[in-house]
């Protein structure tokens, strides 16, 4: 397969910082193939945002070097930009005008023809949605039908790269889908699309992640694949009272950690097997009742939280 994304060695350090300050991006190393959906998952302040202005041309890094489908993007940025549709974190459209009207603004910047322009407007209106809302300000949408349109300007000129940062946050769980879905079709029509996310379940939805945290790439691979590398095992527990719940948690030999997800707790493990007649014992022994006890799959906020602790004991 062809590469469409490559980094090799990208610094970033912003003015004012020295060089024993952490940059907001280091070393950072990259291979997006064709086709993919690729993601790059990490929380605020990771180095995401940074990332994606260099490689939109935005932005020139410290050192290192980027290519998008063979182009350099600081010796042949036009070439990259002829290729790239950018969809930035912040509201990229103009308030003031329509919906029509932002389509049109950016189908001209982009070089689209005037006689392109109807039939691709109209695909693009139909594609995310907004055929009815043609005339109303970009101003007066909601935050799911802004990113929805910022997405279509993004596609407007048939771009071959897609990089979108953090494109679902401030939506409403349902327009998150929603986007989702247009990310699907946008795959299937032979694009490629890295996309910024700090949610761990969106991550899930991609062929290949890359984790970063403080400016660096922890790990990436497959969501599967970083799953199993995990040294662990995951059991859920539901209990009353809680109180004993975390107790028993945090006394139970072969329990390696544990973190509370909405009225349970997820604990990593050594063995399962072993530990769950454990837990099991004593809560039954300090009189709690039990109605969650079971293994549980892997997730890769799993994987995020054990890489980001690794890390921070390391430094």
């Amino acid at each position: 397969m062809s590469i469409a994304i490559e980094s090799l060695q990208l610094i970033k350090r912003y003015p004012g910082q020295k060089k024993e300050d952490r940059p907001a991006i280091d070393t950072i190393d990259l291979t997006v193939e064709s086709g993919q959906l690729y993601g790059l998952v990490g929380p605020d302040g990771a180095g995401k945002t940074t990332l994606l202005r260099i490689l939109s041309t935005v932005m020139e890094p410290t050192s290192g070097s980027a290519r998008l489908a063979g182009f350099d993007v600081m010796k042949q940025s036009e070439d990259v930009r002829a290729l790239l549709g950018y969809m930035p974190q912040a509201f990229s459209l103009y308030p003031d005008l329509t919906v029509m009207e932002n389509l049109k603004f950016f189908a001209d910047i982009n070089g689209v023809s005037a006689q392109k322009q109807k039939t691709r407007i109209d695909e693009l209106l139909e594609f995310a949605r907004l055929t009815e809302f043609t005339m109303r300000r970009s101003e007066n949408l909601s935050g799911g039908m802004r990113k929805k349109l910022a997405l279509a300007c993004a596609l407007i000129h048939d771009p071959k790269i897609l990089l979108l940062d953090e494109p679902t946050t401030g939506v409403d769980p349902v327009s998150r889908r929603e986007l989702w879905r247009l990310l699907s079709k946008v795959i299937q029509q032979g694009v490629t699309v890295l996309v910024s996310t700090p949610y761990m379940d969106e991550a899930e939805r991609c062929n290949t992640v890359s984790i970063i945290n403080r400016g660096r790439v922890l790990i990436s691979g497959a969501p599967a694949e970083l799953e199993a590398q995990l040294p662990f095992r995951i059991v859920e527990v539901k209990a009353k009272p809680r109180r004993a719940l975390r107790a028993v948690a945090d006394r139970t030999e072969g329990v390696i950690r544990w973190r509370a997800v909405g009225d349970r707790l997820r604990l990593s493990v050594s063995d399962p097997a072993k530990v769950m007649p454990r837990i099991e014992a004593e809560l039954k022994k300090d009189g709690a009742e039990i109605s969650i006890l079971r293994e549980a799959s892997l997730l890769m906020e799993d994987v995020f939280i054990h890489l980001v602790e690794k890390q921070e004991a390391q430094s």
